[in-house]
């Protein structure tokens, strides 16, 4: 029961009464524990700093650079060109335009894609 009581005698709510046992006052058990002061705007920068430091490190640059990548290989694409589609189609690269490649996958088989569905180029002769 002291736990109990302990809680009422820190809060300013009055022990209910017949409660059993002596109740602890505020006075005997101390002064209430103090209010920390809000944290300062320099402590909350010097947490978020780093911590976007890190996202952009590992997850925002890495992620930039492979979206470079992938657009000069759309760029360097060639009539020609053996690729590999996000779908997991082999095909070889019979027409371009500015946003649609057409692409033959089997003998006689053309289909139109979008060039940002490429995964990859395979070297010639692959």
């Amino acid at each position: 029961m002291p736990l109990i009581q302990n809680v009422f005698a820190q809060s300013n709510i009055p022990p209910a009464p017949g409660g059993g046992g002596t109740t602890q006052t505020q006075s005997t058990l101390g002064a209430p524990a103090a209010t920390q002061p809000p944290p300062s705007l320099m402590s909350m920068v010097t947490l978020f700093v780093p911590m976007f430091l890190v996202i952009y490190f590992f997850i925002i640059r890495p992620q930039q650079k492979k979206m470079k990548e992938h657009q000069s290989l759309l760029e360097k694409l060639q009539h020609g060109d053996e690729i590999v589609t996000n779908a997991g189609f082999y095909g070889k690269v019979t027409g371009i335009t500015d946003k649609v490649l057409t692409v033959e996958i089997a003998d006689g088989v053309r289909v139109k894609m979008l060039k940002t569905q490429i995964a990859s180029v395979n070297p010639k002769g692959a």
